[in-house]
């Protein structure tokens, strides 16, 4: 895997460049730039969620540092489906230049004008369907039906003079998909047949062997659930889940429960999804949550978002018994999802949080109740051997999912050479066939915190970490400005510790003494008197209390 970084050369005429700028060695920001004759496409452009090494961070986007420059040369946005590690970071790259065209399905474009309506803007888009050929700049463009875990999901062909790029997007293969709609193997062949030049394929479950399971195969789990329930249902999944929402209102129509809908993504999702014909509501089903209050508890199920454990998502926050519906004895919580690599912990302590407040809790590990959207090794062993690609770029995905993609690839004849494992920033030519890695851009995080973007460090973070994790001490000296002796203090107070502030009178006559003998060598300079103090309270506080707080020291002439 590449780590040292280096620049690309110039780009060489008839040479596709390919580089992503997310979603390699991470489940989310996935994000890939083409380029060819001096013209970008960009195929996807999503949004990561942090985990608990990252307190306060709202969001992370892919860093579009190596387009920022050339934003006049983006022909396009292609999106792939409507999920937010494909579409969520679309509305700060409009916000850089608002009139990029953005490229997709009639479901996942719409899905993506709701979220720009909240940031005002108002897109250029263009509807595509599966089949189609369009023509930007020097790329052209075909839409292959794919099936996914929402509807209207498409890969890209992508041709230039260079060659054939194809880019699965989040792919698998259901044989019985709820909306009849499957990926289409026999538009992989023919392209397979002409010659695909670079794969670029969904890895995310590489390393599960088989088949992923039908998505069908969770409607009688879902009905068996409710139909059982004693009260009330509380089914939590994806707010963009159009077919695990399709499977609950069944169920619970077939029981003769009515639905509500609770957090504003899933109603905002659902409303289009409804108007678009891709959500078949059965008549009378729905009922505004408020007057769902009202019914009998065996009378009602209610739909929500925080399948991941989401701190302010509806179904955490009824964990913390900080919601309207609180979950109690006989009320059931079925969370119809999969665990997100770095959520586990926090989908466990809402899983907890319910039971301890007597929900009995279904989940994935003790019922079938999801499926993944995601093809597994068997299903793309299959696309493999019917596309024979040249070159393989295995992308969405962690490390361990890349190599394994890596490894299917070869297995059926792939040359070892001929696949990339990349990382985000890694610059990819393709040229007469041959798919070879030309540089490495050092590429950073950019997080979303409340209203800024981009603003907040790695060290910020750190930071934040340590005031979490360790405690805060602050110290306050007056000296006189001539000698350099302590006039006050040293005054210190502490936050996040156990023991009384009382405890620091054993270290404040070694700030003294480390003051003086400062002042005795001429140091004047208030903040090389601050250094001092931080270091010697730090030295102490890590051998007497086993403590690495953030040290705050305030020398104040007098």
């Amino acid at each position: 895997m590449p780590s040292t970084v280096f620049d690309p050369p110039a780009l060489e005429s008839g040479t596709l460049r390919v580089t992503p700028l997310g979603g390699l060695g991470e489940i989310g920001r996935n994000m890939t730039v083409f380029e060819y004759g001096g013209k970008l496409l960009v195929v996807d452009c999503g949004v990561l969620f942090p985990e608990e090494h990252q307190p306060g961070v709202d969001l992370i986007l892919p860093d579009f540092e190596p387009i920022k420059h050339r934003l006049d040369d983006v022909v396009a946005v292609v999106l792939t489906h409507g999920h937010e590690d494909h579409i969520g970071a679309v509305p700060y790259l409009l916000k850089l230049k608002a009139d990029i065209p953005l490229i997709g399905s009639g479901l996942t474009l719409a899905l993506v004008e709701a979220k720009l309506k909240e940031h005002r803007i108002k897109p250029y888009t263009l509807t595509v369907k599966e089949g189609e050929h369009e023509q930007v700049g020097p790329f052209d463009l075909e839409f292959v039906a794919v099936n996914h875990s929402i509807p209207d999901a498409l890969a890209v062909a992508i041709t230039t003079p260079a060659g054939v790029a194809l880019a699965t997007g989040d792919f698998k293969m259901d044989q019985l998909p709820l909306d009849g709609r499957l990926t289409d193997l026999r538009a992989f062949a023919r392209l397979g047949e002409a010659g695909v030049d670079l794969f670029l394929v969904d890895s995310t479950n590489a390393d599960v062997p088989g088949f992923t399971a039908l998505e069908r195969s969770i409607g009688p789990v879902l009905d068996q659930v409710i139909g059982k329930a004693p009260r009330r249902v509380i089914v939590a999944s994806f707010s963009s889940h159009v077919h695990r929402v399709q499977q609950v209102l069944d169920a619970a129509a077939a029981h003769g429960r009515r639905v509500a809908l609770l957090g504003r993504s899933m109603l905002r999702n659902m409303t289009i999804a409804e108007d678009l014909g891709y959500l078949h509501v059965p008549e009378g089903i729905l009922i505004d949550y408020k007057k769902a209050r009202d019914l009998p508890d065996d009378k009602i199920v209610y739909m929500s978002t925080g399948s991941q454990g989401e701190p302010m998502a509806v179904l955490s926050r009824m964990a913390n018994n900080d919601h309207e519906i609180e979950p109690g004895p006989g009320d059931t919580v079925i969370l119809a999802s999969s665990l997100i690599p770095g959520n586990e912990n926090a989908v466990y302590r809402v899983i907890d949080g319910l039971t301890k407040l007597g929900a009995t809790v279904v989940h994935k590990g003790n019922a079938k109740v999801h499926v993944s959207g995601h093809a597994a090794a068997g299903e793309l062993l299959y696309c493999y051997n019917i596309l024979k690609p040249k070159n393989v770029l295995p992308v969405h995905g962690e490390y361990r999912h890349l190599i394994a993609n890596a490894k299917l690839a070869q297995d059926t004849g792939v040359p070892a050479d001929r696949t990339i494992i990349g990382e985000n920033g890694t610059v990819i030519d393709l040229r007469d066939g041959l798919a070879r890695v030309v540089g490495q851009l050092d590429l950073g995080f950019v997080y979303v915190d409340g209203s800024t973007v981009g603003e907040i460090t790695d060290a910020d973070l750190k930071d934040r970490r340590t005031l979490g994790e360790e405690g805060f001490i602050s110290v306050i000296v007056v000296i006189d400005s001539a000698t350099g002796r302590v006039i006050t203090g040293p005054e210190i107070h502490a936050r996040g510790f156990a023991e009384d502030d009382r405890v620091f009178d054993a270290v404040k006559p070694k700030i003294a003494a480390a003051l003086a003998e400062a002042a005795q060598s001429g140091v004047r300079d208030t903040h090389a008197l601050s250094q001092v103090v931080r270091r010697t309270i730090g030295r102490w506080v890590n051998q007497s209390l086993r403590r690495r707080p953030m040290i705050i020291p305030l020398v104040i002439e007098a």
